[in-house]
């Protein structure tokens, strides 16, 4: 029996979740992410955060939107990520109007970093992380390129995942150097995996 390798079963994962989100109609969506929105920003850690490192959401992935004007009209520092032309690394820059958003690379719309000034400090903070699926433990399955598994080695503050709970798998394949979050939202239930790994329960 041949042996697939974890590149190979990310692959197709990556796929069957590509294949559940566009086939979840529209208006079914909505309400799931309209449900995440409102249990994000309920969180102890949003509340007690003063800065938010969030993404900007792209058509498959679960409406981020609302949560970054709530950040800006809740006065937090929004930090929104550019991903360099030159290599697969990502940096964040304060955003305090979404009008400061342009197009860049993969059609990703990203901060303007003529009126947008860069992060330095990534020590603490809350970080909402993107991603096609989650497992129980926190891992995630994100889209190949490898932007925020290098980001997350140097984060030093909370980090939370959105996911619809039909996306989420018992245990996905992860390598040495992947990085589970620490809180898992789904419309279902909220879990927080730091308590699973300090149980030893991985």
């Amino acid at each position: 029996m041949p042996i697939i390798n974890i590149k190979e079963q990310k692959n197709s994962l990556r796929a069957k979740h590509k294949k559940i989100r566009t086939a979840c109609p529209k208006e079914i969506r909505a309400a799931l992410d309209k449900t995440l929105f409102e249990k994000f920003v309920d969180l102890k850690e949003y509340k007690e955060c003063s800065i938010l490192f969030a993404f900007v959401s792209m058509p498959i992935e679960i409406n981020t939107y609302p949560i970054l004007e709530k950040a800006i009209a809740d006065e937090k520092i929004l930090a929104l990520p550019k991903c360099r032309q030159s290599e697969p690394v990502m940096d964040f820059y304060k955003v305090t109007s979404l009008s400061q958003l342009i197009e860049g690379k993969y059609s990703i719309m990203e901060p303007d970093t003529e009126v947008c000034g860069k992060i330095t400090d990534y020590s603490n903070g809350l970080c909402l992380v993107p991603g096609l699926s989650f497992d129980l433990y926190g891992y995630r399955l994100g889209f190949g390129k490898g932007y925020y598994d290098r980001f997350l080695e140097q984060f030093g503050g909370t980090t939370a995942g959105l996911c619809y709970s039909r996306c989420i798998e018992q245990k996905l394949p992860h390598g040495i150097y992947d990085k589970a979050v620490d809180i898992i939202i789904t419309e279902k239930f909220t879990n927080d995996t730091r308590n699973v790994f300090e149980k030893g329960m991985v």
